[in-house]
């Protein structure tokens, strides 16, 4: 049990109150460890002075037995309680953290509370002939951080991607490739990357010409039926190409990104389930037929109308959504679903979750959705129907030259070099995206991104090679990782040097798994990102004020405990944000 929990319990069992209240962090680290309110809650609740009522309750408290980790409790401001833990506590969580592995795992975490709970996480989806752009790499790191996350908190984790591989802006890149029919075999023995940059262009270009000339207009909706009904040969062979490079191109992006998914569902896999949907709202009411289409009338529930199968009788995202649940379902029996989008989709997901709810609230009562903000420049929103689309692989390749030329005059090897930069350039993004909450648009600065110092991705990763560098220099490093354990009760002595003072560092590393289960809790990756900056910021102070390996000081070793745990808890959480940790930097 964590100890917030522990003393809320302790609260509750000693002071017999019925009222809820809450125990949690003071504002400031000199005001305790922990605070509560439950003095000025059942003040309230009993019209009494709620700072007379806490210094009763701090005697309640003190008369019966004190929780053994609990020093002295105070009274403060209003009618606060303040509790303030004994060093012999922070030793031991010391001891803990660097008796764990920490790295690229959970060992360092205890929370089993999501145990027993199978949840899907959807996200990243992107569409086979297009570019795969920064809306899908900003949907990738919140999603792949929440599935680390809802893990380390014990849930089965079962990773899903929804891509578009049929529909009318499948027909606008085969009409875009037709017109550029001289060009394919040269293609073909080009890159994934290349294959697919030219399916991007044809896609533009089809765009276009829809939007601008009607003859052509007419000729891709007739194409997207022929797609769509698979009735020529020639067509299916363009189709199967476009649709294999952008897979395999996508799975290379996916291993750079460090996310490997369960499974890839496609909208072709449920276009024929969706009109049988669709045939069901029909016969229950639900949807309605409306000029020789089918809609879902959200009026009647406060929201929009939106078409569920269009004139020519093609079922469209509408209808294929609630397939896919159901498919989702059928499929892996979960326990919750957690959807991922830009939040330019929220007010579509309210519409398709009502509809799910009238024909499938098996499906909706379990299924949640979360619109991410958009990744913003300069420039303004990309567009990749406009062809001034930002790509996730040019975005990164950007910040990873930035980082090549910040480590120019580094003395290194060029592909542990390159391999470096790409972690970093890596990093930055995923902080620069996960540091809002979520919901949020995000402006993105280069150069803020790849500082390494203040608030960024590579300060952290920064942060936590320096504590392995002196980790190195006490010799830690020279230890395998499965005697680490042992070597941690063999070499760092974590028993309390006389009269040490319990230090921020401690506190902070104290409170690393009530943090990340508030962020599972809120499926908010930026309370970890906070946290980490904070933790990087008392080290960086810890380190600024003690000599850390010293032969002639007693206190080095726990010093050096501290350095571990330190870098243990850092590598865990950036873990949980999919950001790895350089060798060096």
């Amino acid at each position: 049990m964590q100890m917030q929990d522990k003393i809320k319990k302790w609260i509750k069992e000693t002071l017999k109150v019925e009222n809820d209240f809450v125990v949690e962090y003071p504002t400031q680290m000199s005001l305790g460890d922990y605070s509560t309110n439950v003095a000025m809650v059942e003040a309230k609740a009993k019209n009494k002075n709620p700072k007379e009522l806490a210094e009763e309750f701090v005697q309640m408290l003190s008369a019966r037995t004190v929780l053994a980790e609990i020093d002295k409790i105070e009274v403060a401001g209003p009618g606060f309680i303040n509790f303030f833990l004994k060093p012999e506590y922070f030793a031991q969580c010391i001891l803990e953290n660097t008796g764990c592995l920490g790295s690229l795992n959970t060992q360092c975490l205890k929370i089993q509370n999501l145990k027993g709970q199978k949840i899907l996480v959807e996200y990243t989806d992107p569409n086979p002939f297009k570019e795969f752009h920064i809306g899908h790499l900003m949907s990738n790191a919140v999603g792949e951080s929440i599935s680390r996350i809802i893990s380390a908190e014990g849930a089965d984790v079962k990773r899903l991607s929804y891509g578009g591989d049929i529909g009318l802006h499948v027909a606008k890149a085969i009409f875009g490739v037709l017109a550029k029919k001289d060009e394919i075999d040269e293609i073909k023995n080009k890159s994934s990357k290349e294959q697919l940059s030219f399916w991007a262009q044809a896609y533009v270009f089809g765009s276009a010409r829809y939007e601008e000339n009607e003859e052509a207009k007419k000729e891709i909706d007739e194409l997207n039926k022929i797609i769509f009904d698979k009735t020529d040969e020639k067509i299916n062979a363009l189709y199967d190409w476009g649709r294999e490079v952008s897979i395999l191109h996508f799975q290379e992006i996916f291993k750079t990104l460090g996310t490997n998914f369960d499974k890839n569902i496609w909208e072709s896999e449920v276009t024929d389930p969706a009109l049988e949907v669709v045939k069901e709202g029909l016969e229950k009411n639900i949807l309605e037929k409306s000029e020789e289409a089918v809609i879902f009338k959200g009026e009647n529930y406060g929201l929009h109308t939106r078409v569920f199968v269009n004139s020519k009788g093609i079922p469209v995202y509408e209808a294929k959504e609630l397939a896919l649940g159901m498919k989702k379902l059928n499929e892996f029996n979960f326990d919750k679903s957690i959807v991922i989008t830009g939040n330019e989709q929220n007010d579509y997901f309210k519409v398709v979750l009502k509809a799910m709810e009238l024909l499938r609230p098996e499906v909706s009562d379990k299924t949640v959705h979360i619109g991410h903000g958009m990744l913003r420049f300069a420039s303004g929103k990309m567009s990749s129907r406009k062809g001034n689309v930002i790509t996730g692989v040019s975005l990164i390749e950007d910040v990873k030259n930035l980082v090549l030329e910040k480590m120019k005059e580094r003395e290194m090897d060029e592909d542990k070099k390159d391999v470096i930069a790409e972690q970093v350039a890596i990093g930055a993004i995923k902080f620069s995206i996960l540091k809002q909450a979520a919901g949020k648009d995000i402006i993105f600065d280069f150069e803020k991104s790849v500082s390494f110092e203040g608030d960024s991705g590579p300060y952290l990763q920064y942060a936590t090679v320096r504590a392995n560098s002196i980790l190195k220099k006490a010799e830690v490093s020279r230890v395998p990782l499965a005697m680490r354990s042992q070597m941690a009760k063999d070499t760092f002595d974590t028993e309390l040097p006389d009269n040490w003072q319990t230090t921020d560092l401690e506190r902070m590393l104290e409170r690393f798994e009530s943090v990340v289960k508030h962020s599972g809790e809120e499926y908010a990756p930026h309370y970890i990102v906070t946290y980490l900056i904070q933790l990087a910021g008392e080290f960086n102070s810890f380190y600024a004020k003690h000599k850390i390996i010293d032969e002639n000081d007693p206190t080095s070793p726990y010093k050096l405990a501290l350095t571990q745990a330190f870098a243990n808890v850092m590598t865990t959480g950036l873990d949980l944000l999919g950001i790895k940790v350089p060798e060096e930097m």
